[in-house]
């Protein structure tokens, strides 16, 4: 099942209005240079870690949540998330002073549900095919409360597409943005900013080897499905494209590149010891591809979408090691 709501391209007015609405939640996060002399570009790090809960998903948690009307979001919302968007519309939740729910699949980290019991969500436990069916309803209908959909909602993309704006506001001369890969929703909102604000500039998306379906759908010319075995890496390689995205993605990006799970490790523990930046998998992946120079050269701006590592595996990558699920 699609959503009721037609999925469209956020234009500036609703970016502007979404940066206006989410200011006072979510960070105006930095934009700063990878401190590496002999990479084969000049590399900047947009800096999603340092939101409240780790993660850029705040913004499109937070806007989609004060787009409903006063009585509607009174009543509490929903996600269904096993990542980050569960923290970012429980943080927003609280924050508002709203209930907020999530339906978590069985594999969940647990490093994510102790951060939404912090948060003090609700969580419903449902099996991964019952989940995965309310992403593709948009909904229960057994949960009250308003469904906030982690990647195909409109408010969210507008949400998303602010960290797209502010890397323009930053870095006017920028030739390439890399986004990692997950839903496609963080893609689709940083590249209607772009296209909006400077349409000669490419955006890519970042994608792990091991998991790469929108390469896949890229070369298909369809949504392709593909086997997502575990990894250390959440928040992209889930597998898929979801067909209601997938004419947004195939318009507005410029392609795709993908590292591996030995550079995207490699790549965390140098953030760290040149940065000071801490990256989880997903967040890693831009710069590896970038340091590998498959984002060309010029001015390529990375977008580290968040910083929840399991301290497990964060020790693993600072050690040269592959970490484990």
């Amino acid at each position: 099942m699609t959503s009721s709501t037609p999925l469209q391209a956020p234009d500036l007015a609703a970016i502007r209005a979404a940066q206006e609405r989410i200011a006072g939640v979510a960070l105006r996060t930095p934009l700063i240079r990878l401190n590496v002399d002999d990479a084969p570009a000049e590399i900047y790090l947009k800096l999603e870690n340092l939101q409240p809960i780790g993660s850029f998903k705040v913004r499109p948690g937070a806007n989609a949540i004060l787009k409903l009307p006063p009585q509607q979001r009174a009543a509490g919302v929903y996600t269904a998330s096993s990542g980050n968007m569960a923290q970012g519309v429980a943080y927003a939740a609280r924050a508002l002073g709203i209930e907020a729910t999530v339906l978590l699949p069985a594999h969940a980290p647990q490093v994510k549900i102790d951060a939404l019991q912090r948060l003090g969500a609700t969580i419903r436990h449902l099996s991964d095919a019952d989940w995965w069916q309310v992403l593709l309803n948009h909904g229960d209908p057994d949960q009250p409360g308003s469904f906030i959909h982690p990647v195909a909602n409109n408010d969210v993309i507008a949400g998303d597409a602010t960290i797209g704006a502010e890397i323009i506001a930053d870095l006017p001369d920028v030739d390439t943005i890399l986004v990692p890969f997950g839903g496609g929703g963080l893609a689709v909102g940083i590249a209607s900013a772009v296209r909006a604000l400077k349409p000669g500039t490419r955006v890519l998306a970042a994608e792990s080897a091991h998991c790469a379906p929108f390469a896949a759908s890229l070369k298909a010319g369809r949504p392709v499905d593909l086997p997502g075995p575990a990894t250390f890496i959440t928040g992209i390689g889930i597998g898929t494209v979801l067909e209601d995205m997938w004419p947004m993605l195939a318009s507005l990006l410029h392609g795709a590149v993908a590292a591996s799970l030995e550079e995207i490790a490699r790549t965390i523990a140098l953030l760290f010891e040149r940065n000071r930046v801490v990256a989880e998998g997903a967040g890693a992946a831009p710069v590896a591809s970038a340091l590998a120079g498959r984002a060309g050269g010029g001015k390529v701006v990375c977008v580290i979408s968040g910083g929840n590592l399991h301290a497990r595996q964060f020790i693993d990558a600072l050690s040269g090691r592959i970490p484990q699920p």
